[in-house]
């Protein structure tokens, strides 16, 4: 049975996760985004919309659609909260991204994933990259993206494992800064593997 490489992407808020990722794609490697097929199982997991619905409430689902609002008010009770909820998302994206990997003919896969080290999504790829930038960068970011407040942005950025944390457990890293050369650092780290 053929099994390419796996290769994670992760980085902060606002690091340029995605942009990176695109840039892998445009490379002509195939990517698994966490997060959408995070959503995707959600959407369409009969099994697992009864199971959340036990945990979070009733009317979590309104004819199948996800109360997006019900399920926010949920996790921002604390980490136990959005422990329970990952305890029934993270297994069956493990098991996606699994079936997802046998799938591909090339040598190489990447998976992009903001909480490779918390959810323990390490323990399916090969080599993990994280996406760095300075925080005054990351903030601005996301500021412009989503439309949010300096402290809103910094808030997010509290909830998250410290980049510098990640960046110790990471493979390899990308500095991502505007003047940054993306394809050049990608171009070397993949002929080091």
């Amino acid at each position: 049975m053929h099994t390419p490489l796996r290769i994670a992407i992760t980085g902060g808020i606002g690091s340029g996760k995605s942009h990176v990722c695109r840039i892998v794609e445009e490379m002509g490697y195939p990517v698994f985004y966490c997060d959408d097929w995070a959503k995707h199982i959600i959407r369409t997991d009969t099994e697992l919309q009864r199971q959340l619905s036990a945990l979070v409430g009733q009317d979590l689902f309104a004819e199948g659609v996800l109360n997006k609002g019900t399920l926010a008010a949920f996790l921002c009770q604390g980490p136990d909260f959005s422990k329970q909820v990952d305890r029934l998302v993270h297994p069956r994206v493990a098991k996606a991204f699994a079936e997802w990997t046998q799938r591909q003919s090339g040598d190489i896969v990447f998976m992009e994933c903001a909480l490779l080290f918390e959810s323990g999504f390490e323990s399916l790829v090969d080599r993990s990259i994280c996406v760095t930038v300075s925080e005054s960068q990351r903030i601005q970011r996301v500021m412009n993206r989503d439309g949010v407040t300096h402290e809103k942005v910094l808030e997010w950025i509290r909830l998250q494992m410290p980049e510098e944390e990640k960046k110790q457990r990471a493979d390899f890293i990308i500095t991502n800064e505007p003047e940054s050369d993306i394809q050049g650092q990608l171009d070397t780290l993949l002929q080091s593997i």
